[in-house]
């Protein structure tokens, strides 16, 4: 019996290798420690506006760093407490027979009642199995020390995670306010806002408002654009969840991609630009329609906070607004974000369209692979 149980829980395997879920938090925490420098850096930088973008940016890349790294532990302790779990009763018998051996005297366990040829038997197998029962406790052992070590950087991520969260909001408000306050406004072009609201709130769709917005002056050249094709930044952090022309839960099929990004993600320009109108337009909430050259227009919807006016000539970069915030979401889904580690999404929704019509985005836009 005390054979085919050793056999069976050696047979069980090692334990798992040492997650690097402590690594990834880690560096994840050091690059939340160098956004938090870079912000305390930008209250004195010439341009304050490239330079908290670029600290909101910063906070995004460890946020999401730390994200994955507390998913990772989570992940690698539900894998451990599965596999103990599947063998508990195996465990546990096998810590019950070695409490009996550790009680019972040397002389006993050495002595088989059918005689010396059996009790020789009896320790050529003990010593066999030995060596393997050994390892297996020391597997077991390295198996608790693992949840031990991985609850505790959950905890550690958890806090880091919350304290983050709270630096990003200030960076996220001192961005905006530097975009209100700032002295050395953008060159704009001469546009009929009123128009442009009037021609907003008319339009039936998305195309047919794009379809009739007057031509205006763009800030690059179409060969200059159309030589950057393919290698564009996404607008904002995420990962696209729709592409060009598939269809959503309802059915419904949209030219252009549909984003998941984090709430109160920052939204930049990809290429320079002329701001065409920014505001609310149909269901889409807040949109931005940035144009990169004659003949192109990038749609921007989704977003909560819109920077800039229309006529206004921005660069690559230049922030261009805020996705909707965790304060702004359900209560459940902001404190999802706090505490598991895992946000609720918020969804931008980016079109490209030339004079014929909408254009893949895939075609113009560079994805880092996860």
């Amino acid at each position: 019996m005390l054979r085919a149980l050793c056999l069976s829980l050696c047979l069980a395997g090692p334990a798992v290798a040492q997650s690097d879920a402590a690594s990834m938090a880690d560096r994840a925490a050091q690059a939340l420690s160098r956004a938090a420098e870079s912000l305390e850096a930008a209250e004195s930088s010439r341009d304050r506006v490239a330079a908290l973008t670029r600290t909101v940016q910063a906070y995004e890349d460890g946020l999401s760093a730390l994200r994955a790294g507390l998913r990772r532990a989570r992940e690698d302790e539900a894998r451990i407490t599965a596999r103990l779990d599947a063998e508990r009763d195996q465990l546990g018998r096998l810590l019950g027979a070695l409490q009996v051996m550790g009680g019972a005297p040397e002389v006993s366990l050495l002595l088989h009642p059918e005689g010396p040829v059996n009790t020789a038997r009896a320790g050529i197998l003990m010593a066999d199995l030995t060596p393997a029962l050994a390892a297996r406790l020391e597997a077991l052992t390295t198996d608790l020390r693992n949840i031990a070590s991985l609850r505790a950087v959950q905890q550690s991520a958890e806090a880091d995670l919350a304290d983050g969260l709270s630096q990003i909001q200030t960076a996220r408000a001192a961005l905006s306010k530097a975009v209100a306050d700032r002295v050395d406004r953008p060159d704009r072009v001469a546009e009929d806002e009123t128009a442009m609201d009037r021609l907003a709130s008319d339009a039936r769709s998305l195309r047919d408002f794009a379809a009739n917005l007057p031509a205006g002056p763009a800030a690059t050249e179409a060969a200059d654009f159309l030589r950057a094709k393919g290698s564009l930044d996404l607008p904002v952090a995420g990962r696209v969840r729709l592409g060009f022309g598939d269809r959503d839960a309802a059915g419904i099929t949209r030219p252009g991609w549909v984003i998941d990004t984090a709430p109160g993600a920052l939204v930049t320009a990809p290429w320079p630009g002329t701001i065409r109108y920014r505001g609310p337009l149909l269901d889409y909430g807040n949109v931005m329609l940035l144009e990169p050259a004659e003949g192109y227009l990038l749609v921007l919807a989704g977003l909560d906070v819109v920077y800039g006016a229309p006529g206004q000539i921005v660069g690559a970069d230049a922030p261009l607004g805020l996705m909707p915030s965790a304060q702004t979401a359900a209560p459940d889904e902001a404190r999802d974000e706090a505490g598991a580690g895992q946000t609720a999404p918020q969804r931008l929704y980016v079109e490209l369209r030339s004079d014929d019509g909408p254009v893949d985005p895939a075609d113009w836009f560079t994805v880092q692979e996860e």
